[in-house]
């Protein structure tokens, strides 16, 4: 058996598995059922955001957080069961080295954060991030992905690491009890192949890219599952892997937990079929049901539990929501995740950034009323009404409902802050006492303003996203049976290990602890290989 170890999967985490391993002097292959454009996988196009404790960021701004503080709000959005012994050991380990393992590691790479950090998942109905804590990548994690892959390219040359594109993995191969590599096809000569390999790191990805996967693992307490759902995955992660682990005696865990978006949109430049994007809805606009009610009796206002609200609406198995606002508000608020429709921080233009958030963000506004299906805009109430209709394609809306769901809330507004009682309004009144939402966020502003229009109206879609269910693994990464032993050489990280321990952020996250999470569980698996491999010795 070679002294190598193979790593199935080419995405994050298998690239920081990778030159962990690599950096000990330790042998590595991998493999991916891409090509060379394919390497990073989703982290290519995500936004770069991450979930960090006690940063110096945080204390520079004022922010006095700690583990502990950090563990009590994870527990809370958690709720984990007295079984997730190594979901919660997960979460522990997180709070407790993200800084070190995930920070200070990313610097040591040339990465930085903006200084400014964000406050997401606040709590809705159970606390949740009860201090700022979501850091975004200076060059989004694009820039991250390709910084990772250049530091991996100098083994290609003396040989340490080799990988092998377009290689599709359908079983692993052990003898007895062992893990000793793998089979699949080389889809580029449609050939068979066989690996083997002292150990095996599975970094394949999650399961949430197969739309019919998601909803045979659709939480029951949410009813039935959504027949509308947005694809902000891959159809890759088919969690094929997970079936071949659970094959072979280990256990995979929660896959009903997953983290999905309540304001999917289809994507302007779809890659696959059901391609959506996922918007950063703006917390200005009204949030309406398909027959135009607003939505209550608490409103739905984003970046205080997305969990909740993605429930909230497969309870009422509605198949899309409506969010109802004007262009001033679109320009100050509307945002989209990933790299590509972020290009000033993905690009690092410092000055063009800060003037965006000066002025709003006119192009992104415009290129989704121009490119994406989902967006509205109308001079009028009733000219809305009838586009959102025919977009539909029925005649369930009307604009005398909006009108009565419309002119109480911008009557509030006219009175003045002192007669301020509606809990979105209270709401936008908290969330513009932190700097980083202040500038994001208007101060109180009318949705039938004349002077703030056109009207815009956005039909959102649930969009699936991160597997936070996965196989079950130790704090080394070691795949565990269904006694909860380690399988001797066998390794899962990322998403394929549901972020660790097959479920680490239990039932909802909060919030930007997946890259995060693939580098720490892919860290944890490199050093235990580390410590028990002697390195190969090759020739530059």
């Amino acid at each position: 058996m070679s002294n190598q170890t193979l790593v199935i999967g080419a995405g994050i985490a298998g690239i920081v598995t990778a030159l962990e391993l690599l950096e000990r002097g330790q042998a590595v292959l991998m493999l991916d059922r891409g090509d060379e454009s394919s390497l990073g996988g989703q982290a290519m196009q995500a936004f770069g955001g991450m979930a960090l404790v006690d940063t110096p960021l945080q204390r520079r701004a004022g922010i006095r957080d700690s583990a502990q503080i950090a563990l009590n709000d994870w527990l809370s959005f958690a709720q984990f069961g007295p079984e997730d012994l190594w979901p919660r050991r997960w979460a522990e380990h997180y709070v407790d080295r993200c800084v070190p393992d995930v920070y200070e590691w990313l610097r040591g790479h040339g990465l930085r954060f903006i200084p400014s950090v964000q406050w997401v998942e606040r709590g809705w109905m159970r606390p949740g991030n009860s201090l700022p804590r979501y850091h975004v990548l200076w060059g989004t994690s694009q820039r991250m992905t390709r910084t990772l892959l250049a530091a991996l390219r100098p083994y290609l040359s003396n040989g340490l690491l080799q990988w092998r594109l377009r290689h599709r993995v359908t079983s692993l191969t052990h003898k007895g009890s062992a893990i000793t590599g793998c089979a699949g096809i080389d889809e580029a000569r449609e050939t068979p192949f066989e690996i083997e390999a002292a150990q095996v790191v599975v970094a394949s990805g999650g399961v949430t890219g197969d739309l019919d996967r998601v909803r045979q693992h659709w939480p029951r307490a949410w009813g039935a599952p959504p027949t509308e759902l947005l694809n902000g995955s891959h159809p890759s992660a088919d969690g094929a892997m997970h079936d071949e682990i659970s094959r072979l005696g280990g256990q995979v865990t929660h896959l009903d937990q997953m983290w999905n978006y309540a304001a999917g949109v289809k994507h302007p430049t779809p890659q696959f079929e059901g391609h959506g994007l996922s918007l950063i809805p703006t917390k200005s606009s009204l949030w309406l049901d398909p027959d135009g009610q607003r939505i209550g009796p608490v409103p739905f206002v984003t970046g205080f539990d997305t969990r909740e609200m993605v429930a909230h609406i497969s309870r009422h198995q509605w198949t899309h929501t409506w969010q109802v606002l004007n262009r001033r508000i679109a320009l100050k608020e509307l945002a989209a995740s990933g790299a590509e429709h972020n290009p000033l921080i993905r690009d690092q233009r410092k000055l063009a950034l800060a003037w965006q958030m000066l002025r709003g963000n006119p192009q992104l506004v415009d290129d989704l009323l121009t490119q994406c299906e989902d967006f509205i805009q109308a001079p009028t109430l009733p000219e809305l009404v009838r586009k959102m209709n025919a977009l539909v394609g029925d005649q369930r809306l009307s604009a005398s409902v909006l009108d009565a769901q419309i002119q109480p809330y911008d009557a509030q507004i006219a009175r003045g802050p002192r007669f301020h009682n509606d809990d979105q309004l209270r709401r936008i009144a908290q969330l513009r006492l932190w700097t980083g939402d202040r500038m994001r966020t208007c101060k109180a502003q009318r949705i039938l303003d004349a002077d703030a229009g056109p009207l815009i109206a956005i039909r959102c879609r649930l969009l699936t996203r991160k597997s936070t269910g996965g196989i079950q693994t130790d704090l080394d990464s070691r795949v565990l049976d269904a006694q909860g032993r380690p399988m001797t050489g066998l390794y899962a990280v990322g998403e394929a290990s549901g972020f660790g321990g097959g479920g680490s952020n239990g039932k909802g996250s909060l919030e930007g602890t997946f890259l995060s999470g693939c580098i720490l569980t892919s860290k944890a698996a490199a050093r235990h290989i580390g410590a028990g491999v002697a390195p190969r010795r090759v020739s530059a």
